[in-house]
């Protein structure tokens, strides 16, 4: 999943930068992302890297942490966290606490980052994912809905993930070195149903991709 604003392609100057503006991410691992959300009340899982780590049992480097909720869920999710975090709203360039002075996010805001207070380092980026009629939808094709359970699975630790050939949907629009990575780690462990899923994605999307030619 993509941030809106942190520097794309990662590189030392930039993750200085980064840091100085806005502060660093600290280092959360998804049973940590469980712990942080505490007794959130609705649905959640993990998207991202750290998803297809726990589908293909193989490890990469992971600048933070991406966890998603519904988006009608945010109330519950400041309820949550109440007392313990602050709430911002992330968007192209900006962000701002959620609070009684700012109560609405950033007008282009998809996504919520939380950390305890200024000088502590963010926890969470938290996705907010549109939904319709109680389903799930895709929002890079909102076409593309499903009941939760049909596009996440869960570990036997009770944490659920964001199937692989989704979480690879959302990585092909950008395609930077960690996305090729991740798509060479995930495809070998994909079954040919998901693989269908992703080259259809592909086809109808982004045609002419270079993803094409080592998804066939």
């Amino acid at each position: 999943m993509m941030k809106s604003f942190p520097p794309q392609h990662h590189t030392d100057a930039e993750k200085i930068e980064f840091h100085r503006l806005y502060g660093a991410w600290a280092t959360v691992t998804p049973s940590d992302g469980r712990d942080i959300l505490g007794d959130f009340a609705g649905p959640w899982w993990i998207a991202g890297g750290w998803a297809l780590d726990a589908f293909t049992g193989t490890r990469r480097a992971h600048d933070d942490i991406d966890v998603a909720i519904f988006r009608h869920d945010l109330p519950e999710l400041q309820r949550a966290v109440t007392g313990r975090l602050h709430v911002w709203s992330a968007s192209s360039g900006a962000l701002r606490p959620v609070n009684d002075q700012y109560p609405d996010l950033l007008d282009d805001a998809v996504q919520v980052w939380l950390r305890e207070e200024a000088t502590a380092p963010w926890l969470l980026d938290v996705l907010l994912n549109p939904s319709r009629n109680g389903r799930w939808v895709n929002r890079r094709n909102p076409s593309m809905t499903a009941p939760l359970d049909a596009v996440t699975w869960t570990a036997p630790d009770g944490i659920r993930y964001l199937d692989p050939e989704i979480v690879l949907i959302f990585k092909a629009k950008h395609a930077r070195p960690k996305d090729h990575e991740d798509l060479r780690r995930t495809w070998p462990a994909m079954t040919e149903p998901r693989r269908r899923t992703l080259r259809d994605h592909l086809r109808d999307h982004h045609p002419g991709h270079e993803w094409e030619s080592c998804t066939r």
